[in-house]
């Protein structure tokens, strides 16, 4: 049976043996550090590798690196050379800010930096030229136990957003915290982290494979959910236990992101972040629409219309971008849609129009579904402990009869065809065209004379008299 150690060796690839013999040449020490160590010792791959430079200053470091295809330094905190076609990152080490140590080397020296580092289990480094593990604190040894302490106390604080690694990392290797890092933790301010930085740790926590919500947890725990206020608003918000017996819908929405990491395995990772987004955000409107009758019934009427603007605006606030934002608003707008329209028994013509909807978003009827079916499986009825939601299955079925499963199809009247008789471009053209999508979606028609005629029937104003010409077969102006 192979050892942690052996492993590390093994997956090491040889550029960063021939880059770390390089260094060494230039009187400098190049080590190993960060998460790919940390999950090689743990028997996990990783594809990022990040590599740290003891011992020469930072021209020359640049010199050696460019030579080899590296890009000048980036990075206003740390400086970061990269090397794409790689994979490689490498940077300084985490020296106490105003020091000069740079160019420092020996065990001393790493141990230094090292202590500059978040936790205990990515304070270890490995030397490719030894096959030797740097590990002062203990780290290999939090790992195996599965603890997260801080590297120095008297450090961690220098960067607050060490809270939300924290708790993503609890959540990755089902680790538990310190108490001290916990009380250090719970002391800390975050509300002057940049929102780029808080929403790139978000969208980390997101994209793990399994229980994302443990981070979220974790994060609450620590006394820092506020960092999320969408988030901590959904606690002690209550739900009808005929259809949540699971609790609030803090606990629900855990339940729902945890089942959509599940639901995500094997989709692109644009399609998965999606998901996850719209399984966070899809009950945002509860908070606000909740309200409690007077017999204890719990309704909450609207919720899907709040929860999609105020998806939006988070969206929006955390620059997400344009095609994320909109696509995950939409799908909050319409996820309870599945079961909506199987229990209302909607047509073909339903079916069209919301397909159309989500196409503009660059969605389709499979991504509302899974929504839906994240939504449906995130409770603990028995329907969702067996892993059932029928409503979906029949959702995709009539979806599929529809032929809007995997999206809308094509304009059968396009431009071109009212172009071609005389109507010129402008706002009559593309009134027009709207029409004829309409009753393409309400019909399902795929003649397009037979549409077009249509058109110049229930049509108005100009609209009306110029289509009206184009079927008479007399050009309009």
């Amino acid at each position: 049976m192979s050892s942690p150690f052996d492993r590390v060796r093994d997956a090491l690839p040889a550029e960063v043996r021939h880059l770390a013999e390089d260094v060494a040449r230039a009187g400098g020490t190049l080590l190993v550090v960060g998460g790919w160590l940390r999950d090689t010792l743990r028997g996990e791959t990783s594809q990022d590798l990040d590599l740290e430079i003891h011992g020469l200053a930072v021209d020359r470091i640049t010199g050696l690196l460019g030579a080899k295809g590296f890009t000048p330094p980036v990075g206003r905190q740390f400086a970061v050379w990269r090397h794409t076609g790689l994979g490689l990152d490498v940077g300084l080490p985490h020296v106490t800010p105003g020091t000069t140590s740079l160019e420092a080397s020996g065990p001393g020296a790493i141990e230094a930096a090292l202590r500059g580092r978040d936790l205990t289990i990515n304070a270890m480094a490995w030397d490719p030229r030894t096959d030797r593990l740097f590990d002062p604190l203990g780290g290999h040894a939090d790992l195996r136990a599965g603890v997260l302490r801080a590297a120095d106390p008297a450090r961690f604080g220098e960067d607050p957003l060490r809270v939300l690694r924290t708790a993503r990392l609890a959540a990755m290797l089902e680790a538990t915290v310190d108490p001290e890092l916990a009380r250090q933790a719970h002391s800390l301010d975050l509300s002057a982290l940049p929102v780029e930085r808080v929403a790139g740790e978000l969208r980390r926590i997101l994209s793990l494979k399994q229980r994302p919500w443990r981070a979220i947890e974790t994060l609450r725990a620590l006394g820092q959910l506020h960092v999320f206020p969408l988030i901590a608003a959904l606690e002690g918000v209550p739900q009808d236990p005929l259809w949540h017996p699971e609790g609030d819908v803090f606990v629900h929405t855990g339940l729902v992101v945890d089942r959509a990491a599940s639901l995500a395995e094997g989709l692109s990772a644009e399609r998965a972040e999606v998901l996850l987004w719209a399984a966070l955000c899809h009950d945002l409107g509860k908070p606000s629409a909740t309200q409690v009758g007077e017999e204890g019934r719990v309704r909450s009427l609207g919720h899907d219309v709040r929860g999609a603007a105020l998806t939006l605006d988070w969206l929006e606030s955390l620059r997400l971008g344009t095609t994320i934002t909109r696509a995950v608003s939409t799908l909050v707008r319409h996820h309870l849609a599945p079961a909506l329209f199987v229990g209302q028994e909607a047509g073909p013509r339903a079916y069209r129009r919301l397909a159309r909807k989500l196409a503009a978003d660059g969605l389709d009827m499979t991504d509302l579904e899974r929504v839906a079916r994240a939504d449906h499986l995130g409770r603990t009825t028995e329907a969702a402990r067996l892993g059932r939601f029928e409503a979906g299955d029949r959702f995709l079925e009539r979806a599929e009869a529809a032929r809007v499963s995997h999206g809308v199809r094509p304009d059968v009247v396009r431009a071109a065809d009212w172009m071609r008789r005389g109507v010129a471009p402008g706002p009559v053209l593309g009134e027009l065209l709207e029409l004829a999508r309409e009753i393409q979606d309400e019909t399902g028609w795929e003649d397009s004379e037979r549409i077009m005629r249509q058109v110049a029937r229930v049509a108005h104003g100009e609209a009306r008299r110029v289509a009206r010409q184009v079927i008479s077969g007399r050009a309009s102006d």
